[in-house]
């Protein structure tokens, strides 16, 4: 399990932000409280769980990284998501019982 950080490259509020993911939901909430981040700053897809993260400035970022978030660049980001994507996809197959063996 792990948590990602991803490069700040878009503007708002004066500030360049990034996104904060992890493998978990659980991970996701631990680290963001590591961090002194609001549970009510999570944005969350309920269709779209791989997608919940956090928005984060360049100066929180630089904390993350401290304490252990991994750096992906956006393109590695894309990648991670679409993995746990596909991950998650799978499971919904199983759980199912529409999973060919």
């Amino acid at each position: 399990m792990a948590v990602y950080v991803d490069e700040p490259v878009w503007q708002g509020r004066g500030r360049r932000w990034c996104h904060l993911v992890a493998d978990s939901p659980e991970e996701l909430a631990e680290f963001a409280a590591r961090l002194g981040l609001r549970r009510a700053w999570l944005q969350v897809k309920p269709d779209r769980p791989w997608k919940d993260h956090y928005d984060l400035p360049s100066w929180a970022r630089d904390e993350a990284v401290r304490l252990g978030a991994v750096e992906l660049s956006m393109r590695e980001m894309g990648a991670h998501l679409a993995r746990r994507r596909a991950a998650h996809r799978e499971e919904l197959g199983e759980a199912a019982g529409t999973r060919k063996p």
